[in-house]
């Protein structure tokens, strides 16, 4: 049943206007009024306590308004999509958590369980996908890397190519069974999640695809002060004798310098752009 419609109905029965149940709610009549004409999707449940605020309003379960309006949006996205968000298929999920660190596992697995698809199980398989199709990206022309892909699958080279092609297209809406046993089993030897900042780690089989661990991480940082020019660096680009053969990168780095309580000059550039040019203040890596 859709959401709108029961609350309408709801209003109706009790003599109450929009405008009541906007107050009640904490926001303007004109979103209910949105809400309530399918304008405007139904918020998220679980970032809202507007649900809790109009079932009260309504003497009616805060849960029951929560639950239509999930309903609701998983109908929108599939209007979206073209096809409905499913739970990945029980053999991809095995996989997914058995590459799991095994001392999280189960807690991953409640999780996965409890939110079929949710957005845990989503930002997994995005990662998992990401780092394996930047490999699969990388090796595409290689004919050594894709028969030995090929052998692990026990397919033709052939096939391989095809299944390669096809995985670069897939997402985490359409990911298959095939997608999974070719690439994320071979490929990913391990992968661990920091629950409390989603940062992760995937761990590669360094037989087919050598290289470091990937580790993504989830960092708030401050906005950038806004640019302000130096006058002595305004007056170091001006000056073609001091500035003329400077490269774009060098350029970058300079305007980035910032000074405390002193103004530097044009030629203090000119001399922190020969700096950058000696080798002798640089290490060789």
């Amino acid at each position: 049943m859709n959401l709108a419609l029961v609350i309408r109905k709801r209003l109706d029965q009790m003599g109450l206007e929009q405008r009541g149940l906007a107050t009640a709610a904490q926001v303007t009549e004109s979103y209910i009024s949105q809400l309530l004409t399918g304008k405007k999707t139904p918020p998220t449940p679980s970032r809202t306590d507007i649900y809790e605020k109009m079932g009260k309003f309504l003497k009616l379960p805060g849960s029951k308004l929560s639950k239509l309006a999930d309903l609701q949006r998983q109908e929108e996205l599939k209007r979206r999509l073209g096809e409905p968000p499913a739970p990945l298929f029980k053999e991809v999920r095995e996989l997914v958590l058995r590459k799991c660190r095994p001392a999280k596992m189960k807690q991953i697995r409640a999780i996965f369980e409890k939110q079929p698809f949710g957005e845990l199980e989503r930002l997994v398989i995005q990662k998992l996908l990401d780092v394996v199709k930047r490999v699969a990206q990388e090796e595409l022309e290689s004919e050594n890397w894709l028969r030995l892909m090929a052998r692990l699958s026990q397919r033709t080279y052939e096939e391989m190519r095809v299944i390669v092609l096809e995985f670069l297209d897939a997402d985490i809406f359409n990911v298959s069974v095939e997608n999974c046993v070719s690439f994320l089993d071979p490929l990913i030897e391990s992968w661990d999640i920091n629950l409390a900042t989603f940062g992760m780690e995937v761990i590669l089989n360094r037989r087919v695809a050598p290289g470091h661990p990937k580790r993504f991480e989830y960092v708030e940082k401050k906005p950038e002060p806004p640019a302000t020019e130096e006058p002595g660096f305004k007056e170091f680009l001006e000056e073609a004798s001091l500035s003329g053969n400077a490269t774009e990168e060098e350029i970058e780095f300079l305007r980035k310098l910032r000074f405390k309580g002193k103004r530097p000059t044009p030629l203090y550039y000119y001399r922190e752009l020969q700096n950058l040019r000696d080798p002798l203040h640089f290490r060789s890596q």
